[in-house]
């Protein structure tokens, strides 16, 4: 008796257990709403300031060239908790800070960062269609309190993350945002349109993330549990969206679905079929952490797959690294049909080659052929197995992969570049479905955050490393063992995958996380010569390229070809040129900043308010301006045909000039070779600035050229919560691109006429 009487008991306890855990995973979760935006209209004559701390820098260049428009600054790249990626790194477990909805976005930019602009751009594959109904109205209320129209303090777009990621480099085309003109009825459309493949339904499936794991974390973080409840509910949300049916004119289908396209084609498909005033920006072309070893832009090329009415824009830089700069080393190379592991070059080491030393290390004899052998497993399985390649050498920990598929004379790399997505790349790269016609993009140049705690433009200050950057990661040792699985031992065996077996890996263990989060930096900017500040002139200003991208100060830049046909082109401007051109650029440092934030935006928002998102300090420009320690020019003569070499087209740098120690500079420069060169050149400049330090500055910050010995800036426990390890680097701004088609000058009307 008293034996079935434990039996019973211990039942009791289980069908206990079982409620519990069923309860955490299915009940008690709320909804993650929008947030209450706060803040009113900041005073005028605070945002008047802004145009007349630009017009006094401009006082040291000549009268005549004083610029008639203003300079805004803005931040087209910004997440809140409505994506899936941003949820989970809001989590107690990372030391997160919990939900930062849309509303946080609109008080962020307007009293923390002090933008002039910014957009959402949540990730579509998560966006349930109460998310994008919440956030169209956040948006519209951040406008609603913006003041005038026409001279708003404030001007908020909508839009969203296109996000696809294909397992191979043949399928995969990378990440795009989405932003539309106007926020009325008719301005938007009915959902938005998210990326078919891995993505997609790993969200649809609930975040990635097993009902078990679900079921363990809130009950080890029991008095934290509330945030993972309502990630469950998060979870059940995304999974409740039926896939809206094929076949139908996107206008025309339910608003409650979820549709996809699956390439850039059908996006661009769809949103004709909407008719609405619409930019699509590229961006995060050479991170490594997603994109598949050996993908390049070539097949965007392809006339079905560009669209030169929507993308005429794309990111430069973010705080997810720098991704204008070409290299001609790759990171697996193709011979025939298949792909395989190079041997390291140019300073450059592929992680493929990498993992193949790290076996090496452990054989007994390791000139034996046995060691050989396990060497070219080695390399051959980390190739198979892509962005998940680290997996395949049991035990390697960050340190014994060393700086290997890092760029080690880019600034700012992204993480693992693939210079085949570079934006050199792209633009010197042309497209020959018609040889006698080949195609080329002409893409303006801007920077953004890709901020995922709804902060638009947090590069102006370098602080708080764990809240202005992306970088986190588990908490504790046992959070990390929970998350990401146990060390393992090491092996004297590389371990190879199937592709299957690769999809069953959840993303917290596939993907390097690990040494990502010492290449995430604090946001950069878009800036666009404006004539105001309404809506309109903004888009204006964003249509025809007359824009730049910085890596986060506000540097004033200015670039201008002086003797266009219609006169005086900008920067973004195309030209049919009978003359060799000549160019002027002017630049004006960042201001430095002053500690804290300003004393007439202070009483915006409550003091609680004003700590949680700007954590203690503000955009609050001081008197005086950094040093421009230089300008560089780039030039680039795109592909006049298929087969030839990428490399000796891009002059990077073409030319140098330094800068008179001053806040100011200016250069003049011309081409003397253009129009005797009788292609098309595409010329751009960097505006440098003096050395300041910045968060994540030193990347791994390797002790030699070899980086035998370094010190990851982890996400996680590992690196102190108040290290911001800042390290100086050289700010910069990057002027949009002026295109030039060389013609002949038309022969005087009398040529050839016998006297």
């Amino acid at each position: 008796m008293k034996r079935w009487k434990k039996v019973l008991v211990g039942f009791v306890a289980f069908l206990l257990l079982v409620g519990g855990a069923g309860w955490i995973i299915y009940g008690g979760g709320r909804h993650e709403g929008p947030g209450t935006i706060r803040g009113a209209v900041l005073p005028a004559p605070v945002v008047a300031a802004r145009d007349t701390r630009q017009k006094k820098a401009a006082v040291a260049f000549p009268e005549a060239e004083r610029p008639t428009k203003q300079i805004l600054f803005g931040d087209l790249h910004v997440h809140t908790t409505f994506s899936a990626d941003a949820f989970l790194r809001s989590l107690p477990l990372t030391s997160g800070e919990g939900a930062h909805p849309p509303a946080d976005a609109c008080d962020y930019a307007r009293y923390c960062s002090s933008l002039d602009f910014f957009a959402l751009t949540d990730h579509a594959e998560s966006l349930t269609p109460a998310h994008w109904r919440e956030s169209v109205a956040s948006i519209r209320q951040c406008n609603a309190v913006a003041g005038d129209a026409a001279d708003p303090d404030l001007v908020a777009f909508m839009g969203y993350e296109w996000s696809q990621v294909g397992p191979t480099p043949e399928e995969h085309y990378g990440h795009k945002n989405v932003i539309f003109h106007g926020i009325g009825e008719n301005d938007l459309p009915a959902r938005p349109i998210a990326a078919a493949g891995a993505a997609t339904a790993a969200f649809k499936a609930g975040t990635g993330i097993s009902k078990w794991t679900l079921l363990q974390i809130p009950i080890r973080d029991f008095s934290q549990r509330q945030r993972y409840l309502d990630l469950a509910k998060f979870a059940r949300e995304m999974k409740a969206v039926d896939d809206c049916p094929t076949g139908v004119p996107s206008p025309k289908l339910p608003a409650d679905c979820r549709e996809t396209a699956a390439t850039p084609k059908e996006l661009f498909a769809k949103l004709d079929q909407w008719g609405l005033d619409t930019i699509v920006i590229p961006h995060g072309s050479t991170w490594g952490f997603y994109t598949p070893p050996g993908y390049t832009w070539d097949k965007q090329l392809h006339a079905d797959q560009r669209s030169d009415k929507y993308q005429n824009l794309i990111e430069v830089y973010s705080g997810h690294g720098n991704s204008e700069q070409y290299r001609p080393w790759r990171a697996v190379v193709k011979e025939g049909d298949q792909w395989s592991c190079p041997a390291p070059s140019d300073g450059y080491e592929p992680c493929c080659w990498r993992a193949g030393e790290l076996i090496r290390e452990r054989c007994d004899d390791p000139k034996s052929a046995q060691c050989e052998k396990r060497v070219a497993e080695a390399r051959h399985d980390y190739v198979y197995a892509g962005v998940a390649g680290r997996l395949t050498v049991p035990g390697a920990t960050v340190e014994d992969w060393r700086d290997c598929g890092q760029c080690r004379d880019c600034f700012a790399p992204t993480f693992t570049s693939r210079p085949g997505g570079s934006v050199q790349y792209i633009l010197a790269r042309g497209g020959f479905d018609d040889p006698s016609a080949p195609v080329h993009e002409r893409f303006g140049f801007i920077g953004s955050s890709d901020n995922h705690s709804a902060r638009p433009g947090t590069g102006y200050k370098e602080y708080a490393r764990r809240k202005m950057t992306e970088a986190g990661g588990p908490r504790s040792e046992a959070w990390r063992d929970r998350v990401m699985g146990a060390p393992e031992a090491k092996s004297k065996e590389p371990r190879a995958y199937t592709k299957e077996q690769l999809l069953t890996i959840p993303p917290f263990q596939l993907l390097d996380i690990e040494r990502q989060g010492s290449f995430f930096m604090t946001g950069g900017l878009v800036a666009l010569h404006s004539e105001g500040r309404s809506r309109d002139a903004i888009w204006s200003a964003l249509k025809r390229r007359e824009v730049y991208g910085t890596s986060g100060p506000r540097i004033l830049l200015w670039f201008d070809l002086t003797n266009g046909p219609d006169g005086i082109a900008p920067m973004g401007s195309l030209a049919s040129l009978p003359a060799n051109p000549h160019f002027v650029v002017r630049a004006a440092g960042a201001y430095k900043q002053k500690p804290g934030c300003p004393a007439d935006t202070a009483g915006g928002l409550s003091p609680e308010r004003f700590d949680r998102l700007c954590a203690g300090e503000c955009y609050n420009p001081g008197d005086e301006r950094l040093r421009i320690e230089r300008i560089e020019v780039v030039r680039i003569r795109p592909q006049v045909r298929d087969d030839e070499p990428i490399a000796p087209l891009i002059e990077d740098t073409w030319k140098s000039f330094d800068c008179p120690g001053t806040d100011t500079c200016r250069v003049e420069f011309d081409d003397p070779d253009f129009l005797s060169g009788g292609r098309d050149v595409v010329y751009y400049v960097r505006a440098i600035q003096e050395p300041t330090p910045a968060v994540n500055g030193g990347n791994l910050r390797c002790a030699d050229a070899e980086c035998k010995t370094l010190a990851p800036c982890y996400g996680d426990y590992r690196t102190p919560y108040a290290d911001d390890c800042l390290a100086d680097i050289e700010e910069r701004a990057w002027s949009s691109p002026i295109f030039l088609h060389p013609v002949q000058p038309a022969a005087p009307a009398d040529a050839g006429v016998a006297p």
